[in-house]
């Protein structure tokens, strides 16, 4: 907001005093200038009265029109749309004014009132500097209007136009300070004094592509240039482009009387392409908006626009590519064909997100693959990330994480999956509920919660481990399910206190109890009124009564509640009991098979003896607490 014509009157002392002068002048702000330039003074220095205001109005801009004055009684019929908005009507004031030597005793010299406005010139504030000081006087109102009055002169704004809320902003002060007697403001006040016809903007014609504005911005702010937008992914019923059209805006007229012309709209960028069915046009009053009918990424062939979904590539680097990041659900499928053994198809560090990518060659160091299907025919590097539902990786080094999981030749990498499928194993991590290795060498470490097959054994120094907590999941719901075993065992002991306590208070109170009901009894086949307080007692036994009863029944439902809750960490443990690690080949060198109870928690082990043929193994509770794994039949 512009402020204008500021009361700060902290300005240099000047001993040069000038002349009372009376001028009929139309812009006080130059004359102001003007006079202290001949004077040899500083502007602040001068102070002036408003005498008389006179308005003047025509409806015709040429120079030789004549101008009608308007009595001041008759300015609110110039509060007139039709005539406002007319591009030929004008308006101007002259005010007669007498300038003066700002008076050294001005009782508002600490009152810093200024005017100002909005960008147009449509609506005018005053507005209060913080600091400001006033104390109230009979003649305050009238004072604080002339005060505004000539701050808006100055500033060109016109007076008793435009401005029909000015008093009620006068009233608002002057009621404030007349309560509180002298006022320091500790924060900047702005009050709206005048308000015209606002114009509205004339709108060029432009197009927007909102598909290319998806810039990818740290959290720092800047510009992740790794991540600039190999392909515009999309998705199914988005604006991906859109045609604003042209307008011409409505004209306005501002609180200094000046009329504010539309300008007229420019057409510049009316659309010269072309789409085809995976994308519909939807023609509105304001624009045209271009919609995808199908998930994806845009396709700009010539002048041609459309949506694709296949993308063919030699390689996802910094300098060809950069990050491609498109989404799981985006239907886009990625084909990666650099195959050569000593380069990278997915280059150092770079992240790709798409529904499904098949990679013909290696994947580099830091490398972030985020897919529903990932296929890699060459080996992923021990520090880079596959996550997906499906994967089919050739040689894995790195981490694959995903439901089902199928690698060539797993060589010391981690797999963290549902469903593991590995043909040979020369060590590494494997985490699923099944895993199935064809060939295991050695350094495997297998975690399951169901089984873990080997059909053929090769090495020794291996780990084979049942864990029916495996997933973090199943570790939270027997979490949860211990949180309610303790909390129902609390509620269960609470409400036995409640039951001991108010048994005892029923059976201290019976006998009293007894003698009320025969007296309400007798009471009431003499016809007489019952007296209050036997009621009441006789109602406070029959409220212990059934509040007793409600303590049974909930301890009841709780019992019941801590009886199925405890059964369910029973559950937990019966799936130790049915899970089985299976070797199909013999025992060589040495391997430890583990399987982890949940209660009590101990790990139970066995070293099978080299050489040894047992096959299928489980964990056999050989008495009541005590545990084996033994050799069982399939």
């Amino acid at each position: 907001m512009a402020l204008f014509g500021s009361s700060d009157k902290k300005t240099t002392t000047s001993s040069k005093k000038i002349r009372p002068t009376v001028i009929r002048v139309q812009n006080v702000a130059k004359e102001l200038i003007s006079l202290a330039k001949s004077y040899g003074v500083n502007v602040n220095t001068i102070d002036f009265n408003i005498l008389e205001v006179q308005t003047y109005t025509r409806m015709d801009d040429t120079k030789e029109a004549e101008w009608e004055e308007i009595a001041n009684d008759e300015l609110y019929e110039l509060d007139d749309k039709t005539a406002l908005l007319n591009s030929h009507f004008q308006i101007k004031q002259i005010y007669e004014v007498e300038f003066f030597t700002r008076k050294s005793d001005d009782l508002y010299s600490d009152f810093h009132l200024a005017v100002g406005a909005n960008a147009t010139k449509c609506k005018v504030y005053i507005s209060i500097k913080s600091g400001s000081k006033v104390s109230y006087s009979p003649t305050f109102d009238r004072e604080l209007l002339i005060l505004i009055n000539k701050a808006k002169v100055r500033a060109g704004i016109l007076i008793n136009i435009f401005d029909e809320m000015i008093n009620e902003a006068v009233s608002k002060i002057s009621a404030y300070v007349r309560v509180e007697e002298t006022v320091k403001y500790t924060k900047s006040e702005t009050i709206l004094i005048a308000e015209s016809y606002e114009p509205t903007l004339t709108i060029n014609d432009e197009i927007i592509l909102h598909y290319d504005k998806k810039e990818s911005i740290d959290e720092h702010h800047k510009m992740d240039y790794a991540s600039r937008g190999f392909i515009k992914s999309v998705e199914k019923d988005e604006v991906i482009i859109e045609y604003i059209k042209a307008k011409i805006g409505k004209s306005g007229r501002n609180c200094r009387g000046e009329f504010m012309a539309a300008k007229e709209p420019e057409e510049t960028n009316k659309p010269t392409f072309t789409i085809d069915d995976t994308i519909r046009e939807e023609d509105t009053p304001k624009s045209i908006k271009y919609i995808a009918n199908e998930n994806g990424y845009i396709s700009l062939e010539g002048t041609l626009y459309s949506i694709k979904t296949d993308v063919d590539i030699d390689s996802i680097t910094f300098k060809t590519t950069g990050n491609i990041i498109s989404g799981l659900d985006s239907d886009v499928s990625i084909s990666v064909t650099e195959k050569d053994a000593v380069k990278d198809a997915i280059g150092n560090g770079m992240q790709v997100e798409v529904t499904e990518i098949d990679i013909d060659g290696n994947v580099g160091s830091n490398a972030k693959l985020w897919a529903q299907r990932a296929n890699i025919g060459g080996q992923t590097h021990k520090t880079a990330e596959v996550r997906a539902d499906k994967i089919d990786i050739n040689v894995h080094k790195g981490k694959a994480y995903g439901k089902n999981i199928h690698i060539t030749r797993l060589e010391h990498g981690v797999v963290d999956g549902d469903k593991v499928e590995i043909t040979q194993a020369l060590g590494g991590n494997i985490r699923a509920k099944e895993i199935n290795i064809e060939i295991c060498a050695s350094h495997v470490k297998a975690t399951a919660s169901k089984f873990i097959e080997i059909k053929k054994l090769q090495g020794s120094e291996n780990v084979f481990t049942i864990d029916p907590l495996l997933k973090k999941d199943t570790q939270h719901d027997l979490d949860d399910n211990q949180d309610d075993i303790k909390n129902l065992e609390k509620e269960i002991r609470d409400l036995k206190k409640d039951e001991v306590k108010y048994i005892g208070l029923i059976k201290n109170n019976t006998a009293s109890f007894e003698d009320v009901k025969k007296r309400l009894i007798h009471y009431k086949k003499s016809g007489v009124k019952l007296p209050e307080s036997f009621v009441k007692k006789y109602k406070q036994f029959q409220k212990m009564q059934e509040t007793l009863k409600n303590i049974k029944e909930s301890q009841v439902l709780k019992k019941n509640q801590l009886e199925i809750t405890r059964s369910k960490t029973s559950v937990f443990q019966d799936n130790i009991f049915e899970a089985r690690i299976i070797n199909r080949d013999r025992w060589v060198g040495y391997n430890e098979l583990i399987f982890k109870l949940v209660k009590p928690k101990m790990d139970i082990s066995y070293k099978p003896a080299e050489g040894s043929s047992g096959k299928v193994f489980a964990l056999i509770e050989v008495k009541e607490g005590e545990y084996e794994i033994q050799a069982v039949d399939e």
